[in-house]
């Protein structure tokens, strides 16, 4: 169990959720009137307020709402794990889903203590009972995975460290797991992996794992897994190579995902692959203007050097693609471009399939995990052309280059029915309820959901 839960048959402090609406009446009922009060308690959406018993001991919480048709942070129960005092809660005639809500507590507890004293003195909440407990505790469980390892500075997660916690969560639930690296990647042909990786002294690699039952319906995750990124020879300036360690984001948001997939038992076929390299600055690193074969046969001419997300996925997908799967997902921190356009909280995605578009929208307003669809607008593509190559790793002139990035991707993806590519950031620059600062999941809950109703359990 995590550490945030406490067992069903453990002391419990009871949290009693008020919305502005209905605050005399509960108040009336808990004998709390006087209280709120001299607290100036109006249920404010976020309120705590501490209802003390004769001792001075907490009795009870009210947790406000605010008002009662008012839309709420999907994640904003959240914010008890960072308001109350340490102890044993448990929700108590909660309005809405209690498994959600018990999912934002889990969420809003999370700290990153690898590098410190762990701190002992954190609230607790007593798990729902069932199947809605079990979900919360896996999804809970799976972004804590995420955000340890997007938080895990890059000298303690090169692409060997990486590697070997997909092999272990590929072991852990008996899928078949392979692994390319150094010079093996030419001879698989993986050359732009290899092309970018060479600048490192840690070698790049592309993993691969499957699991499921054969004949099932094909699902493949690809995830951009650059463990830190320099820039290369188009070195970035020091500002924006602070928070590169998460440029492998994608790499984590993929595991995340698959191990949600797997512990849920859902009935497919899943294809899991990671190219991970370190994007360096040495003699061997790969130059502007050098041109490079990929998998798919497509000569690529580097314009830029900091553009080696799309290389590295450019492979990935081709050999994903190969088998021709149901649906192709491929999740990555590929572009500033994305924030530009929407911000640090909203991921873009692209496809060309109308209604998986419109499914998993849904599924990300369920979730409280958004998402926001842009376009595949062909006409751009032109930017990509090269005089000497079939492609440019970029195009010219710095407008639309979320777009244009995913434009790139799609030139690898032929034979799956349906591909969805995610420009993520996996940060969160400032705390809020249920997201502490630092690494975060972004579209994993979706997909998830997306997934879970649409195979369900085998």
């Amino acid at each position: 169990m995590l550490s945030a839960f406490a067992a069903a048959d453990e002391a419990a402090i009871p949290i009693h959720a008020v919305t502005a609406d209905g605050l005399d009446v509960r108040l009336a009922e808990l004998g709390a009137t006087a209280w709120a009060k001299a607290n100036a308690f109006t249920a404010d959406e976020g309120a705590v307020l501490l209802l003390p018993d004769a001792d001075g001991n907490v009795a009870a919480v009210l947790f406000g709402l605010g008002r009662k048709e008012a839309a709420r942070p999907p994640l904003l129960a959240g914010k008890l794990a960072t308001a109350l005092p340490a102890g044993t809660y448990r929700l108590e005639g909660w309005p809405g889903n209690v498994g959600e809500a018990a999912l934002a507590f889990a969420l809003g507890s999370y700290r990153f203590e690898h590098y410190l004293k762990p701190k002992t003195n954190a609230p607790r909440l007593v798990l729902p009972e069932g199947e809605e407990g079990a979900e919360a505790e896996r999804i809970a469980a799976a972004v804590y995975m995420v955000r340890d390892l997007v938080n895990t500075p890059a000298n303690d997660l090169g692409p060997a460290e990486l590697a070997a916690v997909a092999r272990e969560l590929a072991t852990a639930h008996g899928a078949v797991f392979e692994e390319y690296l150094g010079d093996d990647l030419l001879a698989r042909e993986f050359p732009l992996v290899e092309a970018v990786g060479r600048g490192s002294s840690r070698p790049a690699r592309l993993i691969t794992f499957t699991w499921g039952r054969a004949d099932a319906p094909k699902i493949s995750l690809v995830g951009k897994g650059v463990v830190f990124d320099t820039g290369g020879l188009d070195i970035k300036g020091g500002n924006y190579m602070l928070l590169m360690k998460k440029d492998m984001g994608g790499a984590a948001n993929v595991l995340g995902l698959a191990r949600l997939i797997m512990e849920a038992g859902l009935d497919l076929r899943l294809r899991v692959v990671l190219p991970i390299v370190e994007n360096a600055v040495s003699g061997s690193s790969y130059r502007p203007g050098d041109v490079f074969p990929s998998r798919k046969g497509l000569t690529i001419q580097i314009g830029d050097t900091d553009a080696e997300g799309r290389l590295i996925l450019a492979d990935a997908l081709a050999f994903a693609d190969e088998e021709a799967p149901d649906l192709l997902i491929d999740l990555a921190t590929l572009t500033g471009a994305a924030r530009v356009a929407l911000g640090p909280d909203i991921p873009p995605f692209y496809t060309r399939d109308d209604k998986f578009a419109a499914d998993l929208a849904s599924a990300s307003l369920a979730a409280g995990d958004p998402l926001w669809r842009l376009p595949l607008w062909a006409p751009y593509e032109d930017g990509l052309k090269s005089k000497i190559a079939d492609l440019n790793n970029v195009s010219p002139g710095g407008f639309a280059g979320s777009i244009t990035a995913a434009l790139f991707l799609g030139r690898f993806v032929e034979k799956a029915k349906t591909w969805m590519h995610a420009d993520i950031f996996a940060w969160v620059p400032a705390a809020r309820p249920g997201q502490p600062e630092g690494g975060e999941a972004q579209s994993i809950r979706a997909l998830y959901l997306y997934l879970r109703d649409l195979f369900g359990r085998a």
